[in-house]
């Protein structure tokens, strides 16, 4: 059952650049189907949270250039649920903005902030781990993030310490650290303490609009000279004027390491945000030699552990080739050791400073 009081944030203005080159800056990945289900990731996440939250308080916020993109994947959406940022100036300003336009449309509201990226396997345990979210923060004031269980010394996540626990499953935040290096994440993990940070958040729209304001007032701020234009049609106009202007930062720097009212929900519900290549093929079936191949077919000689993601259903061979990405998007070809995926980024930049945004 739903509760009109209830709305879901859907992030969704990345570029996914670790994907290149199959996420380019026209098509991210949170439009494509890298699953197979025929259902984008973005899609999926507006799948799961059906359940729980009317389909109009399901509000996404893009930036304006994959507006037509989003209406062309859930054309059941109205106009007024998609706010088109002006600007990329990251997680803070683009919350901020839809706390204040829900906050217009149902002072009493309670919301989720979900990135339109993540790849989450046991829905039921997701809603129902949700519903237990929105009745916690609902009775009181709190800023709430979800926090998974790690699995391993993973370098590429935020972590949470947890401290005492207020509800079932509800616990206190100590502290927040941002990507550990390897030695610590192994720390992290045989003490028990530390969660890894889903980027997933429940709170009451006052509630992260007054944490704005004790932590990030530049931001609320700007934002309060324009409390008459939200859900009008001047909002527009005047998030064009302010929102360039906010200061590029996170709603974890902003606010969520700053507060005292911030709590971690610990889940399992099959989480992974799917930010690398190694994340696609961990979660993908494999074949008797350990290796995925998307979208291709696929002949392999002594080669193990490799992912191939090939568009145009090509045809695949290789000979002695092990833990390798091997990514086809037609105009570009990437071949890149699994252990080195991290440097995807910084070829994305050569890539551009060679020859500029033709290939990005």
């Amino acid at each position: 059952m739903t509760d009109s009081h209830r709305y879901c944030v859907i992030m969704c203005g990345g570029i996914g650049s670790r994907f290149w080159p199959y996420s380019r800056t026209d098509r991210p990945k949170q439009f494509i189907d890298f699953m197979g289900t025929g259902r984008s990731l973005l899609q999926m996440s507006y799948d799961r949270i059906l359940p729980i939250v009317p389909k109009e308080n399901i509000i996404v916020v893009t930036n304006a250039m994959y507006a037509s993109l989003i209406r062309e994947q859930l054309p059941e959406l109205d106009e007024d649920q998609i706010l088109c940022e002006p600007a990329r100036r990251n997680t803070a300003p683009c919350i901020a903005w839809a706390a204040y336009h829900i906050m217009a449309r149902d002072p009493e509201a309670s919301m989720i902030v979900n990135p339109s990226d993540h790849l989450i396997t046991r829905e039921n345990v997701f809603q129902e781990r949700v519903s237990r979210g929105f009745e916690f923060v609902e009775s009181r004031d709190a800023l709430l993030t979800l926090g998974i269980t790690p699995t391993r010394p993973e370098t590429g996540y935020g972590y949470i310490q947890v401290g005492d626990e207020v509800e079932n499953g509800i616990l206190k935040v100590k502290t927040f650290t941002e990507k550990p290096d390897l030695e610590l994440a192994k720390v992290f993990l045989s003490s028990g303490e530390f969660f890894w940070n889903s980027g997933i958040f429940l709170w009451k729209a006052s509630s992260i609009i007054e944490a704005m304001h004790r932590h990030a007032s530049d931001i609320a701020q700007r934002f309060d000279t324009g409390l008459d234009d939200f859900g009008t049609p001047n909002e527009t106009a005047f998030i064009d004027e302010n929102f360039p202007a906010c200061r590029s930062i996170s709603i974890d720097f902003a606010v969520m390491e700053k507060a005292d009212n911030v709590y971690v929900e610990c889940v399992d519900f099959g989480w992974n945000d799917l930010g690398t290549w190694s994340a696609l093929y961990d979660n993908s079936p494999k074949n008797r030699d350990t290796n995925v191949a998307q979208n291709c077919k696929l002949l392999a000689y002594n080669s193990h552990g490799n992912i191939f993601a090939v568009r145009d259903d090509k045809l695949v061979v290789v000979s002695g080739l092990d833990d390798y990405i091997i990514a086809d998007a037609g105009d570009v070809l990437l071949v890149c050791p699994k252990a080195e995926e991290q440097k995807i980024k910084q070829m994305v930049n050569d890539v551009k400073i060679a020859f500029g945004d033709t290939y990005l």
